[in-house]
């Protein structure tokens, strides 16, 4: 017995150095990276604690220039953050597909805009970009400006506090905000109902995907479906997914869709906004699947993408912009002076035009942006070699572009820690792809306009209502790993009446 168990334990090993060789490559190994263990590689790693883990990648960047590499069993990740290398990556449509984290996602969002590759991402990009041309972002200007009333008179509880932990009313309006521009319905009633479940659901779904990735056991989806996490997701997944097919199928039968982008795209610039039906993203899918261009399994992987891609990003980045301008008095005085030289005395609804007249706000925006860029890191897979400025990335591995780590390079900002909105008011003197919040090429972000547009409405409306007092200040946060750049604690700011 003792003889056969070692003989098992033996040959195991000998299979897994093999396999191990199996996998060597040598311009990955020519790659500088940290020591992996035998056969798992840099996965030990991942099983540090949350925020230590976001460190350890920080640690990784400070450590080698550049470049480096990171292994989980086979698979093989090189992480850059230099700005000639994220050019090569970004600009080739050789290198569109979405890498390995991204697998995770696909129980949920199967096909969607965000992880379907090729033909069909190709396809899908050109029926969703009319979704935000001029005319339509117009239309969703009204709901938006409608949300952050809301979020101002939320806020009226909270004057005079100490501090408030922001991001629950912010991620509130954007949750609101994008259901009501994505699917026409809206999430804010005060009772616990379907709409609820669904706002939590979303946020719950979100944590299990880094939850999944740090545990390389959990990567295989019959381990993973197993597991309590797995199960709690399926549940979850079914709620969402009764909540949007209701949705759809009413939207459906009141035939609220029909014809309506076509009438929008043709309005002129100075038709009344609202004076018509309220317009969703989900109409132009409605219509385009009446044109035989979509079926309902992708309008169902489009709707879920739109709803998970709009509103936490946009969210996460509105409290770090809150703190930034309550801890810079001056840049919040610059920013109610824009405001007053636009609106005046008067209490009149921004306009489309009034969003292009807040250029200093928006350079407000780009800082927060660089400095803490919601989707912090974005992988593509390689399916063949990529021959970058100093190494070769080899076919078959992922590679990792640490988008917070290159908006902080000395080489191409100068003070690049300190919060200087003014370096937006000039002539960029960075790499073009030294600055990609919203990413770059033909996958950027399709719904950067939208998020601009929300967070010019949203801050300029509290700002013109309330005096923005520091509470967290930036060396205060420790951030932990997320697919979104999350910090440990909550974030506060005190609000008193203007």
């Amino acid at each position: 017995m003792f003889f056969s168990l070692l003989l098992l334990i033996v040959s195991f090993l000998l299979l897994c150095y093999y396999i191990d060789y199996l996998f060597r490559d040598e311009d990955f190994d020519k790659i500088p990276g940290p020591k992996g263990m035998f056969l798992i590689g840099n996965g030990y790693d991942c099983l540090l604690e949350s925020a230590q883990f976001f460190k350890y990648f920080r640690n990784l960047v400070s450590k080698y220039k550049d470049i480096c590499k990171f292994k989980i069993f086979n698979i093989k990740f090189v992480l850059i953050y230099n700005p000639d290398d994220i050019e090569t990556i970004l600009t080739n449509t050789k290198y569109n597909d979405k890498g390995f984290i991204y697998y995770f996602l696909r129980p949920w969002l199967k096909d969607g805009l965000l992880v379907s590759d090729g033909a069909k991402w190709h396809e899908r990009r050109k029926i969703l970009t009319p979704a935000f041309h001029f005319n339509i972002l117009r239309h969703f200007s009204t709901i938006l400006v409608e949300n952050s009333e809301k979020l101002v008179e939320s806020l009226r509880p909270e004057t005079d506090k100490s501090g408030t932990d922001i991001y629950p009313f912010i991620a509130g309006m954007t949750l609101n905000s994008i259901c009501e521009t994505a699917m026409g319905t809206s999430l804010d009633k005060k009772k616990k109902d379907t709409g609820t479940k669904y706002k939590d659901a979303i946020h719950t779904l979100g944590t299990y995907i880094l939850y999944r990735g740090q545990r390389f056991w959990l990567h295989p989806l019959a381990l993973f479906n197993l597991s309590s996490v797995g199960r709690s997701q399926k549940k979850l997944l079914n709620e969402i997914s009764s909540f949007r097919d209701h949705v759809i199928k009413k939207r459906r039968q009141n035939g609220t869709y029909m014809n309506l982008y076509t009438e929008v795209m043709n309005e002129k610039e100075n038709d009344l906004i609202g004076q018509k039906k309220r317009l969703a993203m989900l109409d132009l899918l409605l219509e385009t699947e009446e044109k035989g261009k979509i079926d309902i399994e992708g309008i169902n992987e489009e709707v879920d993408t739109f709803m998970f891609e709009g509103h936490d990003t946009t969210a996460t980045a509105l409290q770090y912009a809150f703190m930034l301008i309550a801890n810079h008095p001056e840049v919040q005085d610059k920013i109610i002076e824009e405001c007053r030289q636009i609106f005046g005395t008067s209490d009149r609804k921004p306009t489309m035009s009034d969003l292009s007249e807040m250029k200093y706000l928006e350079c407000c925006i780009k800082e927060t942006l660089r400095l803490y860029p919601s989707v912090f890191f974005i992988t593509r897979y390689c399916k063949q070699e990529i021959k970058l400025k100093n190494y070769n990335c080899p076919a078959g591995s992922d590679c990792s572009i640490l988008i917070f780590d290159l908006h902080r390079r000395s080489d191409q900002f100068v003070e690049p820690l300190k919060y200087r909105p003014e370096r937006f008011q000039e002539e960029p003197t960075w790499h073009p792809f030294a600055y990609i919040p919203f990413s770059a090429g033909p996958r950027n972000c399709i719904g950067q306009k939208f998020a601009m547009m929300e967070m010019k409405l949203a801050i300029s409306a509290v700002l013109q209502q309330y005096r923005l007092l520091p509470v967290t200040k930036p060396e205060d946060i420790v951030f932990i790993a997320d697919i979104i750049l999350r910090p440990k604690n909550p974030i506060y700011v005190k609000f008193v009446c203007r």
